[in-house]
């Protein structure tokens, strides 16, 4: 008999690392956002934490597919944490702007989410631009320890 190794984390909530590829296209980010409130759902958030980061997942993947090269791909991993969930988004884009240069966006998805990251990386032909945010289930400004 097999044994397959799990991390704790995905012991304790039943929920595992997820990687979701889609075209960057805003008819995508629905489905990205129901990825987000089922992970959450599963790891006990409380409404209002599923629907920030509903509501978050959004904001980063409109941000990233409006930045996003015309036959890129917008790629969401969703991964359990201890003390809540990260997502790291990700798209290929032909400039280097960083999500942050939408003051609204940017300031909308900071206060929605525990903490945001962004990044720009130059790649073969362009450039790699990712959001990461971390969720926990509670008030955006908790603190996750």
């Amino acid at each position: 008999m097999s044994e397959v190794e799990t991390s704790p984390v995905s012991r304790a909530h039943g929920v595992r690392d997820v990687d979701v590829r889609v075209w960057a296209d805003a008819e995508q980010v629905p489905l990205l956002r129901s990825f987000a409130a089922d992970i959450a759902m599963r790891m006990d958030f409380d409404l209002d934490a599923i629907e920030d980061l509903r509501m978050a997942v959004d904001e980063a993947c409109s941000l990233l597919v409006r930045a996003a090269a015309g036959d890129s791909a917008l790629v969401c991993r969703f991964e359990p944490a201890e003390h809540g969930i990260r997502v790291r988004a990700e798209v290929d884009a032909e400039h280097g702007q960083p999500p942050s240069a939408d003051a609204m966006g940017w300031q909308i998805l900071t206060a929605l989410a525990t903490s945001v990251t962004e990044e720009v990386a130059p790649v073969e032909g362009g450039f790699r631009i990712r959001v990461e945010l971390l969720a926990v289930p509670g008030p955006a400004g908790a603190d996750p320890r």
